[in-house]
């Protein structure tokens, strides 16, 4: 008996206990459909990250902050106060201050091997915005670097050199602008105080809108570093004393990328810690894979559940069909071949029940991602939730039919050692 001869009689055995086969297909089904979806969410979000990070366009910048002291490890309440350091910088918030980067730690991150650039960002905390339309708005202002890895909806990142900034999408409307191409050149006003109380409001030239991001400080606008220097230099000024500068973060552009993991460790003992974009979403990262991991092992029980369905199945078709498997042998066919043909048995079962729920899963994930995207999602432009790659689809069911194999082995073996004598004579 050829292959394919082997194939057809595999194919008409399965059927001929239609309800048996049927619940068998239906629990490979539900893992399969199950594998498939949270392949679909990994895959989707972990897209979304890569076109992000790469939007950035440069793999070597490190941002930069200050790790305080009281908050490194070995420092807690029974170590006692930190005593003071004329040289550290404090970076007011509306909440209180946290350490900020100094002139000398700028000096220090230029001087450590490999960092070609360092672009510092200067703490600016403006009262408010004013739009066109006379309305006001608290305002916080995001890091000029991170602009250059939004995606925009409209116009350009802000220009170094000019009173620029970049608003988010969700701004445009409140502030009377019309849509985001409307807004492109028009102007706002940011109004801040300085070291005595006196206020001053900068004209500021609309140069973008951007998309939400799982990235960058895409909730608030962002100045161009230009007039985030000019902002910084009212704010600091009219104080009797000089005030020494702070820097919330600051930016180092690496000349090698594989000199990163060298220039964190020399950051770290400078009491700094520098992260890269894929460090800072590799909490998003790691939490979806987690998830996805938690969900396949849900599938992956499933699957288990439908192998003993399959040993069940077959080891009920063995008994049922012993006198057959006896004339079949008694006919010349190897043990060989008839463990083949019940190992098909199950191959064909597992490929019923993986392609059926792959092929279910990915039309509902396609239909989800379309609704969420339009929904629940709209705010994260680009985001597929579920995106399927077709060659991880084929291996969850390539993946499927090798468990269902092996699930017929017993099945098939306890098939191919029956005793042709004794067979024909089984009632």
């Amino acid at each position: 008996m050829k292959f394919i001869d082997l194939l057809r009689t595999a194919i008409g055995n399965t059927f001929r206990s239609k309800a048996r086969t049927v619940l068998t297909v239906i629990a490979i089904f539900i893992g399969s459909f199950t594998l498939t979806l949270t392949s679909g969410i990994g895959t989707g979000v972990n897209d979304y990250i890569d076109k992000t990070v790469a939007a950035f366009g440069n793999d070597n910048a490190l941002f930069v902050q200050k790790v305080s002291e009281q908050s490194t490890s070995g420092a807690g309440q029974d170590d006692g106060p930190t005593e003071y350091n004329p040289d550290d910088a404090n970076v007011r918030m509306g909440f209180g201050s946290m350490s900020g980067l100094s002139d000398s730690d700028i000096a220090k991150i230029e001087k450590i091997d490999g960092v070609e650039s360092v672009d510092p960002m200067y703490m600016v905390t403006p009262k408010y915005l004013e739009a066109a339309n006379g309305k006001k708005f608290t305002l916080s202002l995001g890091s000029p670097p991170e602009a250059d890895g939004l995606q925009l909806e409209a116009g350009k990142t802000p220009d170094r050199a000019k009173d620029e900034i970049l608003l988010p999408a969700s701004w445009v409307e409140p502030l009377g602008l019309g849509s985001s191409q409307d807004a492109v050149g028009k102007t706002v006003k940011i109004t801040i105080g300085n070291a005595v109380d006196e206020d001053k409001a900068f004209t500021v030239t609309v140069s973008g809108v951007s998309q939400a991001s799982l990235a960058g400080s895409s909730d608030n606008p962002i100045p161009s570093a230009g007039l985030n220097k000019k902002l910084y230099d009212y704010q600091v000024s009219g104080s009797p004393r000089k005030i020494p500068n702070s820097y919330f973060t600051a930016t180092a552009t690496v000349d090698d990328a594989s000199k990163l993991g060298a220039v964190k460790s020399q950051l770290a003992d400078e009491s700094m810690m520098g992260s890269t974009v894929e460090d800072q979403l590799g909490m998003f990262r790691a939490v979806i894979n987690g998830i996805v991991w938690i969900l396949n092992s849900f599938a992956i029980i499933a699957l288990l559940a439908a192998g003993f369905g399959i040993v069940n199945t077959l080891l009920m078709s063995v008994q049922e069909r012993t006198r057959e498997i006896g004339l079949m042998k008694a006919l010349g066919m190897s043990g060989g071949k008839v463990f083949g043909l019940f190992s098909l048995e199950a191959i064909f079962i597992g490929f019923l029940g993986s392609a059926i729920g792959a092929a279910v899963g990915v039309a509902a994930g396609s239909i989800i991602s379309g609704v969420l995207s339009g929904g629940l999602l709209s705010g994260l432009p680009g985001l597929s939730l579920f995106l399927f790659d077709p060659l991880k689809t084929l291996l969850i069911i390539l993946a499927v039919m090798f468990i269902a194999f092996l699930a017929g082995t017993i099945p098939a073996v306890r098939a191919a050692r029956q005793d042709p004598i004794t067979a024909l004579r089984y009632e």
